[in-house]
């Protein structure tokens, strides 16, 4: 298996990056800077024609869609329990929390950072609010996974649906109410924070760790 990750630090990238990371398999990363339109560039938007990270190039071919990539990453290394396989209990969970990841809380996130490019810029305002009522409904919900006092939302060590919601908290960070006022997703936080795959993510991405 060959893996190239095309990634941009903090983006929608992050948790393919860090799952690749606590995976230990050999893999290749091309950064582009989103800032100045690397994402826009011919060669790449032959690889993604949405013009977003990430890419993941998988044995010459190039995929796309963040949570599809984690499912995919899952089910070709099943051997590292990053979800639960088929015929678990937790299966029918953990696709209902992934694709509630992928359609409510990442797709409102997306409209919070960018109401004002995605849309009329004088519709921004109306669009991100509502974003914000979603991303904040989201919490409590998230906080509820773990209410019995499990350390990781599946099974007893962290998997793919953490890096993803892991991730998605991260962004709330400059919110109004970010995701770690809720005590138990500050808990979840430090813990995901501690392990060294995130480390390791935040030293090749050169980001600020959080919480």
């Amino acid at each position: 298996m060959s893996y190239t990750l095309y990634y941009s630090p903090s983006t929608a990238s992050m948790a393919v990056h860090w799952t690749l990371i606590e995976l230990g398999v050999p893999f290749e990363t091309v950064p582009l800077d989103i800032a100045v339109g690397d994402q826009r560039d011919p060669a790449y938007l032959k690889l993604n024609p949405m013009g977003r990270v990430p890419t993941l190039v998988m044995d010459g071919q190039p995929y796309i869609e963040s949570t599809a990539l984690l499912m995919l990453l899952a089910e070709r290394h099943p051997e590292a329990g990053l979800a639960p396989p088929p015929g678990d209990p937790q299966r029918a969970k953990w696709l209902e929390t992934m694709v509630w990841f992928a359609n409510n809380l990442q797709s409102a996130q997306r409209d919070w950072f960018y109401a004002d490019k995605d849309g009329p810029p004088s519709g921004a305002p109306a669009v991100r609010d509502m974003a914000r009522r979603r991303i904040e409904a989201a919490w409590p919900r998230l906080a509820g996974l773990l209410a019995d006092g499990r350390a990781y939302l599946f099974g007893d060590r962290p998997g793919v649906a953490d890096f993803l919601a892991a991730m998605l908290m991260r962004w709330s960070r400059n919110m109004p109410h970010p995701a770690n006022e809720q005590p138990a997703l500050a808990a979840y936080l430090a813990r995901m924070g501690a392990l060294p795959s995130y480390e390791e993510l935040c030293r090749r991405e050169e980001l600020v760790p959080w919480p």
